[in-house]
Order: C-alpha cells, then structure tokens, then sequence
C-alpha cells in the first residue's frame, strides 16, 4: 500500500470512529454478519451521508471503505465478547451528554435537533449511548492490541525514507511563545455588587422565574446559551469549590454564592446519576475599574523594560512575576492544548495574539494587551516571541517528534492490519451479495 493511500485510511478510520446519529430514513437490512455481530444498511448510509453532510469528496468506494471499517469494528467487538471487556455506564452518560450538548448547540436548540432527525430526544440518546458504547468497547480493545508497540530512531528514519516526496507533512509556520498574565485588582466595592447581583437572582429563581432563562441574560459563561447547563459531569472534572457545592444540591435546589477559580457563581442542580451530575450555573466577575486596568498595564511595562534591558531574562520574570499558575512554572512557555506541544501554527493562535505576532522577530516583546485566560477572566498579557519556523517540508531535524509520531501511527496500522487478517481466519464472516466486491486484495473472509 502506497504512502498517499495509508495516510488517507489513517483520515477516514478517524473520520469515521466518530459514530453519528442514524438516519430515519433508511429502509434497514442485515448486509453483514462478523461472529454474533450484525451490520446493518443504515449502519453505512448514516456514515456515508455524514461524510456527504460534511462537504467531503465521495470518492467511488466510500461505502466499501466503510463497510470494511464496520467489518473490522465488529471483529473487535468479537474479541472484546472473548476478553469479557466491559467499560463503564457511567463514562458511556459522560460522552453521551457530552456529545449531545455539541449538537444542540450546533442546532440551536433541542427542539430543532429533534425535528431534524424525526426522534425525540430520548431516542436520540438512545442511539447515542449506544454508538458510544460500541466506540469505548473497541477502543479498549484496540489498544490493548497496540500497547507494547514502539519505534526505535532507526524505525523513524526508514519510514521517512520510504515516504514519497509529495506525501512528506508540509509544516506551517511554527512559534513558540511565551507570556506574563497580570490581572487587574477588583475593588472590594466591585466584588459586593457583584454578589448582591447574585442573590437578587438567586431570589428571584427561588420566587418562580427559570433559572435557565435568567442564565441566558446574565451569565457570563461560555455555557450560557445553553441555559447555563454544562452536561454530566464527574466530580473530579469539575473546579473543587464548584463540585463541593454542586455535590450538597438535591435536584432543582440552587446553592449559595460560590467562587472558585473562574468567579463567583450560583448553582442549580439537574439531576444525579452516579458518580456524576448535571449541572447549570449563572457566573459572574466583578468589573475592573480603569484604575486597576492601568495599573495592570503599568507592571508589565515595567517588566518589559528591564527585560529589553537585560536586566532580567524573559523566563525568571515569568516565574516571579506572572499571575498564571499554569504557564509562570515553565517560564510563561504556552502549550498547544490541540497537540500538546510547544509549539503553535500561525492559525491555531486567537486573533489577537495573531495579529501581534505575525510582524514581530524572534526574542521580540509585545506591547501589554488586554485579554482573558483560560477560564475566561480579564487579564493583561505581555507576549514574548521565543522561536520562529519557517514553511518547509517535515525533516528529521526540525520535526523529529511529528515524524515520530507518524512512524508509530503506521507500525501501529501494521499491527492492527495483520491483528485483522488473523482474526478473519478464526471468525465467521457473511458478506451481502451487493458487498462482496468490497474485499480488497489480499483479503480473505469467510463467506459461509
């Protein structure tokens, strides 16, 4: 298999482990059968027409590439019936929930989901459920395969060997950055409006009014539009001061005022299942006077002076000075939350860091801006340009861990591929009449 077409097998089997809603529309069938397992025709219209939704090319075998993928999954659901792998209820609600609140907020409202899908809500979960069950099951049993696979420097430079010229990643321009967050000093005249803001809602909920609506018009949180509703949640997922109060809730009882690590809120209990609950909150943070944002300005001025002036490097003001616990213990460096890395593409920065940036030079400072941290509060930053790279093909010298990365992900596809050719051999597999043409080369199944 050449290297341009295992790298799109590698994109369309994550494309479709995305399991999606069915489609009501689909007259169904058994077109397969893998040990006890079935695969229906909806099974592969509901994936092929998301990957039509979605604006994809729809290349002529698209419904062979998923049905091979339906045959796959179902022999990993065989093996996992064998191992006797379970995973938890619990889990499966989370990432139910999870995914149903992206879709109602990518429809508008629950309303709109239903009637494009023609179900209620509880059927909608119910396909949900148990997609993601099915998901969690072979993901456990597929790395359970993989676990002990590795690569050594000499794998990771034959496979960059072996990569044709025009398959070789192009790599972006690349930064790496690094920050001193100062946020301006609330008043304590500020913080008590803003609790007396609070309780006055907190009392008007508790006289009749929907808390979800009010949430809608004051919260301040990303989650407001969703009327204030975060989702199932486990404790430990949530801000210790938050859970603490969440956790003392009976369903539809509103807790005090509580500040954790993102402002000051109050809190509504849903419903508890489990190890988990689900919650909505109105959140709230005091208002900065002028004053207090000028002052913030004018430290990081100060900062930045004595930097240019090499009367301090970048990295020991960050961990003295800054007020970011998460980025002043590694010297103001950011991490990519998409990659984890250190490193950022031009793209994948917020707009105005963007525009700052774009024009400065390497060990370049910027000018103190207003911004908000990662948990949405007001803040000042001072920005410094660490490392720049250039467009280019992926190399071994500069993108040695992406390289890396890639090499693992095929001999992981190597293993997975002979996993399956053993497995088929030892598995009863029907394939419909309409599928047969489907087995690619070198693939042998049992048509009993």
């Amino acid at each position: 298999m050449n290297m341009k077409r295992r790298i799109a097998y590698i994109l369309l089997g994550a494309l479709l482990s995305l399991n999606t809603l069915a489609q009501p529309m689909v007259i169904d069938r058994v077109i397969g059968v893998v040990g006890d397992f079935n695969i229906l025709q909806s099974d592969i219209e509901q994936d092929y027409l998301q990957l039509k939704m979605q604006g994809r090319y729809v290349s002529p075998d698209l419904r062979c590439n998923i049905y091979n993928s339906f045959i796959e999954r179902k022999l990993l659901m065989t093996q996992a019936k064998i191992d006797s792998v379970e995973v938890s209820p619990d889990m499966v609600e989370m990432q139910m929930e999870s995914r149903l609140s992206y879709f109602i907020g990518q429809f508008g409202s629950e309303e709109e989901m239903e009637d494009y899908f023609s179900k209620s809500i509880f059927d909608i979960k119910d396909d949900l459920r148990e997609a993601i069950e099915e998901q969690m099951i072979t993901d456990d049993v597929r790395q359970t395969i993989i676990a002990d696979v590795s690569t050594t420097p000499s794998d990771v430079k034959s496979f960059y060997r072996s990569m044709e010229p025009d398959s070789i990643p192009y790599i972006n321009t690349e930064v790496e950055l690094a920050q001193i967050v100062a946020y301006p000093k609330y008043s304590d005249e500020a913080v008590f409006m803003l609790k007396e803001r609070l309780l006055e809602l907190r009392k008007r909920v508790q006289e009749g009014e929907d808390f979800g609506t009010l949430a809608i018009l004051y919260s301040e949180a990303p989650e407001a539009a969703r009327r204030g509703e975060i989702g199932f949640m486990m404790r430990s997922q949530l801000d210790k001061a938050y859970a603490n109060a969440a956790w003392s809730l009976k369903a539809g009882q509103v807790s005090k005022i509580v500040e954790s690590s993102f402002g000051y809120h109050i809190i509504q209990m849903i419903e508890r299942r489990g190890d988990m609950a689900n919650t909505r909150h109105i959140l709230m943070n005091p208002k900065a006077d002028a004053n207090a944002k000028q002052k913030a300005i004018h430290r990081l001025d100060s900062l930045k002076t004595f930097v240019e002036a090499d009367s301090l490097s970048f990295e020991w003001a960050a961990k003295r000075y800054s007020e970011d616990p998460e980025t002043s213990v590694n010297g103001g460096l950011l991490i990519n939350s998409q990659t984890q890395a250190s490193t950022f593409q031009l793209d994948q920065l917020p707009t105005k860091d963007y525009y700052l940036i774009r024009n400065m030079e390497v060990e370049d400072l910027s000018e103190p801006y207003e911004s908000t941290d990662h948990n949405h509060k007001l803040c000042y930053k001072l920005l410094y340009l660490k490392t720049r790279t250039e467009p280019h093909r992926a190399n071994l010298k500069q993108d040695y861990t992406l390289l890396q990365d890639l090499a693992l992900m095929n001999k992981k596809m190597d293993v997975m591929k002979a996993w399956y050719e053993e497995k088929k051999k030892t598995t009863y597999i029907r394939r419909d009449q309409a599928y047969t043409h489907c087995v690619e080369s070198g693939q042998q199944t049992s048509q009993r």
